[in-house]
This record gives C-alpha cells, sequence and structure tokens, in this order.
C-alpha cells in the first residue's frame, strides 16, 4: 500500500483548481489521521500570502498534463458514509397492529368505535385511512394522526360503517399496511308469517318464514313461546330453534293455545313476533270404560238379634238402660213391651237406636217398675224379638213385678 507521501507524488494538481485542492487537503487529513503522512502539507487557495512572511509550505510541482486526476477511492468511501448517516436518521415505517383487531371488530348499532393503532417511523410518517378502497366520510369518521399513533373515531355506528378499513404508514419510498374488519350489527327483524299447521292428541305443529332482515349477522336460531287463553301468560317452549318449523309437545288437555316465534342472532331476540291466526284447541280423547258384569248380591234378611237383652237388677231412684243388638235388612223396626204392652209413647221411657244397637233407659225406677221387658224388631222379611227381667228394690226387700199374682 503506497504511503501519504507517495499518494501526493502520484497525483499531480492545479494550484487554480478549488476541487483538487480540496480533494488533495482530504487526503492529506486522512492520511495524517492514520499516521502515515510524510509529505509536503498542501497550502489552501485563499489567496497570495502577506509579504516579509516566508512561506513554510513547499508547493507541488507544476502539472504535466493538462488534464486533472481525482481520487476515485475517496469519493466511494464519502457517499457510504452519508448513506449509513442517512440509515441512521431514519426508521423504516411499521404498523403495531393490536391482537383484538386481528380478527373482525364487532359493535352494536349505536355504540362507539375507538380505535387506536400504534406505528413507528422517523421522521413522522404519513398516516392514511380508507374505507373499501374509498377515501373515508368524515362527516361520521374522524382520525386523528400523531407522532407514533393514528385513532380512528366514529361516535355513533352504523350498519353502512361495517366493511374494512386499511390504514397505510408512507414514509419516502417505503410504506406498511394494516387491514380491520369492522361489522356492526342489530336485532334482527321479525319472522315474516306463522301458521298452525297440525294439532293431534297434546301436541302442535308450526311452522314460519325467515325473517328478511337478519341485522347485518348470522341468525341463531328462533324462540318459540305459548300462551293458553286462560292465563294470557307467555312461556318459552323452545330455544334457538335452527329449522323453520317445530313440533311442541305436552300441550293441557282442555286448553286452547296461541303460539309466537323471535328471531334470534348475535344481538338478541327481534323487537317483536308474529302470534299464530288459529288456535290450538286440545280436546279430551273419548274414553270408553268397559266394566265387568257380575251378579248383584242380596243383601236382604230378617231380622235377628246378636246381642240379647240381659237380666239386671234397679235401684229405687236411680236410672237403669237396657241394650240389646239386632241386625237385619232392610233397616227393621224396633218396639219395646213391658209385661207385653206397648211403651214407645210413655215419657218415662227413652228408646234410642244407632247402628243397630238398641237402648232403652228407665228413668228413676219405681217400685212398680219391674217386670219382663221385650225389644221387639221387624221389616218385611220377617220379625224376632228379645226378652229380660228387670227387678227393683229399694231399702227393704227387691220387689219384682211380673205376671205373679199379688
Amino acid at each position: 500500500m503506497a504511503t501519504g507521501e507517495e499518494r501526493v507524488t502520484q497525483h499531480f494538481f492545479c494550484s487554480s483548481c478549488p476541487s483538487s485542492t480540496q480533494t488533495a487537503k482530504v487526503e492529506q487529513r486522512a492520511a495524517e489521521r492514520s499516521g502515515s503522512f510524510s509529505g509536503p502539507v498542501l497550502a489552501e487557495a485563499s489567496g497570495p500570502e502577506p509579504r516579509g512572511r516566508a512561506s513554510t509550505q513547499s508547493t507541488a510541482p507544476p502539472p504535466t498534463s493538462p488534464h486533472h486526476s481525482v481520487p476515485v477511492r475517496l469519493v466511494q468511501r464519502g457517499e457510504a458514509q452519508l448513506k449509513t448517516a442517512q440509515a441512521r436518521l431514519k426508521q423504516h415505517p411499521k404498523i403495531w397492529l393490536p391482537r383484538a383487531l386481528r380478527q373482525t371488530y364487532i359493535r352494536k348499532v349505536g355504540d362507539t368505535v375507538n380505535l387506536l393503532i400504534p406505528f413507528q417511523g422517523k421522521p413522522k410518517p404519513q398516516a392514511i385511512w380508507t374505507h373499501d378502497g374509498c377515501a373515508l366520510d368524515t362527516s361520521r369518521v374522524s382520525v386523528r394522526n400523531g407522532e407514533r399513533d393514528s385513532i380512528l373515531f366514529i361516535r355513533e355506528a352504523q350498519r353502512a360503517d361495517s366493511g374494512r378499513y386499511q390504514l397505510t404508514v408512507q414514509l419516502g419510498g417505503l410504506e406498511a399496511t394494516a387491514t380491520i374488519d369492522i361489522l356492526v350489527i342489530e336485532r334482527p327483524g321479525p319472522p315474516q308469517s306463522i301458521r298452525l299447521v297440525d294439532v293431534w292428541g297434546s301436541s302442535a305443529t308450526l311452522e314460519w318464514t325467515p325473517p328478511q332482515d337478519v341485522g347485518n349477522a348470522a341468525l341463531l336460531g328462533y324462540t318459540v313461546q305459548k300462551a293458553d287463553t286462560k292465563s294470557g301468560l307467555w312461556f318459552t317452549v323452545l330455544e334457538r330453534c335452527r329449522r323453520a318449523s317445530c313440533t311442541v309437545p305436552n300441550l293441557i288437555v282442555g286448553n286452547s293455545y296461541a303460539f309466537r316465534v323471535f328471531a334470534e342472532n348475535q344481538c338478541g331476540l327481534s323487537e317483536n313476533a308474529p302470534v299464530t291466526a288459529d288456535l290450538a284447541h286440545i280436546q279430551k280423547a273419548a274414553t270408553v270404560y268397559k266394566t265387568k258384569s257380575f251378579a248383584q248380591r242380596d243383601f236382604s234378611e230378617a231380622p235377628k238379634f246378636t246381642q240379647p237383652l240381659a237380666d239386671c237388677t234397679a235401684v229405687i231412684g236411680y236410672n237403669t238402660q237396657l241394650f240389646c243388638c239386632v241386625r237385619a235388612s232392610p233397616k227393621p223396626k224396633i218396639i219395646w213391651l213391658k209385661n207385653k204392652m206397648d211403651i214407645q209413647g210413655n215419657p218415662k221411657y227413652r228408646a234410642l237406636t244407632h247402628l243397630g244397637i238398641c237402648s232403652l233407659e228407665i228413668r228413676k225406677p219405681g217400685p212398680f217398675d219391674g217386670g219382663i221387658y221385650t225389644c221387639k224388631a221387624v221389616n218385611p222379611l220377617g220379625e224376632a224379638s228379645v226378652d229380660c227381667r228387670v227387678d227393683v228394690k229399694g231399702k227393704g226387700t227387691p220387689v219384682t213385678l211380673g205376671n205373679s199374682s199379688p
């Protein structure tokens, strides 16, 4: 490699050419930095030196050729340094798209859309927004571009704001783009019509027509409700039915029902629903009961005493009761006798009959209430009777009244 002195002696410069002088100075300074320059220092072409002062610098010999020589290696080195400096000052444009915006961004009608998209680039790049390849409608959409981000703002979103939004960041001849899909949805319209197809047993079949407006979103299904005419209350019987028909089971026998259908999407149910014009009457099926024939049993019987009267002794002045039990069908007539004489109307005696139990109460018996008492049961099938002996005693010996002579 040639030294600085050799490079200076190899090239000839014209002292009257400023470009040659500047090129030589650049070469001289580069050699001095590297410590390999030992040749003469070139003087600046600023004019003649003042008088009385000796020049300490030697001048280069006059050129032997009319053409001037420029060092190509130094020019290429300067261009490379300039490109490196430009590269350090500039930053390529790039968009940092949030993860939530990498899929379809869904909003409801009337909601606010506020998207902040950060980016990089030096110096400040130019950010441009487009909607479906066209410029934004500034009356509805506003954009604010900052040093490091861009904001897209819609105060009240409408279905017309749905589409593909593209952000382009430009810097010089370079650019970066990001795409955002926005979908603005609302509730679907109601099904166009509903009709009652058939009713059998405790079930009813319905059919309806899908809505014309689905609310800018896919339908999730239909919700079917029923109401009976007695209460008038609506109850949901089926949710998110995919088909445009269904069968409603387990209806109550004897009631009449009306039905309605709502359409549903991601935003919710439709605001209203059509109602069936005809009612579904759930009628009770005619049931025929067949009973087995059997011979009618005859429970008729003549009176029969199952518990006879019992002999007893009464005390003067104390009530006494007589009891017996009789069985008969039909119900028999009970007759009480004393010494074969009817005593039914006598207030001294009280006769009662309940569930086949016959009783006779003798109120405060006296010496003449003793004797033979008879209970007689009579019905169309026959009669029966039972007897007992009643003795009445006082302070002395008991007194017996009966068939005996005085």
